[in-house]
Parts: C-alpha cells; structure tokens; sequence
C-alpha cells in the first residue's frame, strides 16, 4: 500500500470504531510495524492541524482516536438538539426481538445469539427508551439484564409481552439449523 492508501486505511479505522484504539492494534490491522503506524498517524495528526479541519487524531496512553476539535462542538449541539425521529435498523430490530422474546437477558446472550458484538445496537435502543436496565444477573461479574419497557409496548401497539406474535416453528427450526451450521463451521462444539 502507498502512504496516502495507509493513511485512507487509518481514517477508515479509527471513524467506524469511534472509540480510541491501541497502536499494536491497529498496526496489526493496517500490517504495519508500530513505528511505521506511529510515523503515519503522526502525519495525519499534523495534517489535520495544518489544513485546519474539524476533526483531530488525539492520542491517548498509547490509543488513537479521531475526535471533533472543540470549536467545532456548537455546531455539533445545534445538530444534536434537533428532535429526532426513532429508525430502527435491521441490527437495531433482531437485537431488539431477542430482548423482547428473552428477556431478562445480558449483552453476552444477546451477542451469542447474534453471533457479533451488541453494544451498539442495545445502546440505541436504551436511547429511544425501548429497553432498560432491569436487574443484574447473579454471576460472576454481575453482568446487567436487559427487558423491554412500556415505551416498547406502545410503539409496537401491544399491551402486554404475551401479544407478541409467537415464532413460526418451521422458522425457528431453520434459524435453529442455520445457528448449528454456522457454530460447526467455525470449528465450535455446541447446540442452539
């Protein structure tokens, strides 16, 4: 890759992860040594700066992160307090099925099921107030328990948890058969 294409690979990087990332990490992702990655986000830092851009890498014990500069934050605000309408994506809306159909249920359940990371989607939904903290389960490290609220019972005018269509049992058998599929081909012994 040339700089400038290691450099695009950087700004890919670290604007989806969002959060600060550590520079063995992302060496590894962009198959650069640290001094290199070090060398390249540097440059970006400096870029940035020089072309007085709204966002700035900003370096924190050893991670990276792009961040808006302050001055930049009342616009941000004026944006932020904009009402908003609720969409629910198709990530936003499994996530939320299995907490409606599972319920109490942690993050690592949820994320067993779906098979990837949940933290965005459950995050969104406790923002548009469909699901909420609802106890702690009582194991080691306490993880939270998750249901949905009354806000999930009018949006989705229902009444109760019992008026929630029940599963198709020819469905859940091929959901059921693709779960298995997928955990013996990545070389994991389980049954859904």
């Amino acid at each position: 890759m040339t700089v400038n294409q290691l450099e695009a690979a950087l700004e890919a990087l670290l604007f989806t992860i969002g959060d600060s990332v550590d520079i063995q990490s992302i060496a590894r992702a962009i198959d650069q040594d640290v001094p290199t990655t070090r060398k390249l986000l540097e440059g970006l830092r400096i870029r940035y700066k020089d072309e007085n851009r709204g966002i700035m890498l900003l370096e924190l014990e050893g991670s990276w992160q792009l961040c808006t500069k302050k001055e930049y934050y009342p616009v941000l605000i004026r944006l932020a307090s904009q009402p908003r309408k609720a969409v629910l994506t198709d990530v936003m809306l499994e996530t939320l099925s299995i907490i409606a159909y599972k319920q109490p249920v942690t993050k690592a359940d949820i994320e067993k099921i779906r098979g990837v990371k949940s933290d965005h989607a459950v995050n969104r939904l406790i923002e548009y107030e469909l699901v909420t903290e609802v106890g702690r389960l009582d194991a080691p490290g306490r993880p939270i328990l998750f249901g949905t609220t009354e806000e999930f019972l009018r949006k989705f005018g229902v009444s109760s948890l019992e008026e929630l269509p029940e599963i198709n049992p020819v469905k859940l058998e091929d959901f059921k058969a693709e779960a298995e599929a997928e955990i013996f081909k990545n070389g994991e012994t389980a049954t859904v």
